[in-house]
């Protein structure tokens, strides 16, 4: 099998195609409440129904999608004491990821998520939309990412795109309720070893990030075939940031 025979099987596992799905979500290509259809779904990504259902399956898994019997599949849409539960969730992990690096696990290695708000602060100053969304939430990630527990990770990735999808859904488009200047206070604090600071800077900004999600409708039709279109050309004319 040729590398282009390989790539082309791959990119059609249920797997591959609910990457693609999970990403046009979580870059607010796809908005909250946007039916995602099966038959259309089949025509962007060239497979039968048995791949995009499995797809979908997973995505539901994660809380990104909806399957409602008799209806189909929608992207999910928070309701607002889901909102709350996330961040009070998301409140006890980060508070310990600051506790935990502060007692000296990552703190070599927090170089690398200076490197990450330069490219987020760079993908504002261009209204490069998608690519800040996506470094927004994963400053987050990162840095849990350098206590070395991979449950308490895989628990914050999960709240993290749950976060994302949230925010598609109450913040206006365009905008990011993250701020990448909170984040370079934060690591100013961790790279002092300021456990108290840091910890009460996180705090105060995951509640900001709370309170600047304002109650909106969501839009509920979305043409696949120009979501997953438009990413196929701009991966065509340049790589991905990060």
């Amino acid at each position: 099998m040729s590398d282009t025979d390989s790539a082309s099987a791959n990119s059609s596992k249920p797997e591959a195609i609910a990457e693609r799905i999970r990403a046009a979500i979580l870059e607010h290509r796809l908005a909250p409440g946007a039916k995602l259809t099966e038959a259309q779904l089949c025509e962007v990504f060239g497979v039968k129904r048995g791949p995009i259902r499995q797809a979908l399956a997973q995505l539901a898994t994660d809380h990104l999608v909806d399957l409602e019997p008799n209806r189909g599949a929608f992207v999910a849409s928070p309701s607002l004491q889901e909102v709350h539960e996330v961040f009070e969730m998301r409140r006890i992990i980060e508070l310990a990821v600051v506790e935990r690096l502060c007692s000296g696990h990552g703190m070599r290695r927090l170089k690398s998520i200076g490197s990450m708000i330069g490219r987020e602060r760079k993908a504002f100053e261009t209204r490069d939309f998608p690519a800040w969304i996506r470094l927004s939430g994963e400053f987050h990630t990162e840095l849990a990412a350098l206590t070395g527990n991979t449950v308490l990770c895989d628990c914050l990735n999960g709240l993290v795109a749950r976060s994302t999808l949230i925010s598609a859904l109450y913040e206006s488009l365009g905008r990011s309720p993250c701020s990448f200047e909170d984040h370079e206070a934060i690591l100013a604090a961790l790279d002092a070893g300021d456990a108290k600071e840091a910890a009460a800077l996180m705090s105060r900004h995951l509640q900001s990030v709370e309170l600047k999600m304002l109650d909106r409708p969501a839009r509920g039709a979305a043409d696949l075939h120009e979501v997953f279109g438009a990413r196929n050309d701009a991966h065509k004319g340049k790589s991905a940031p990060g």
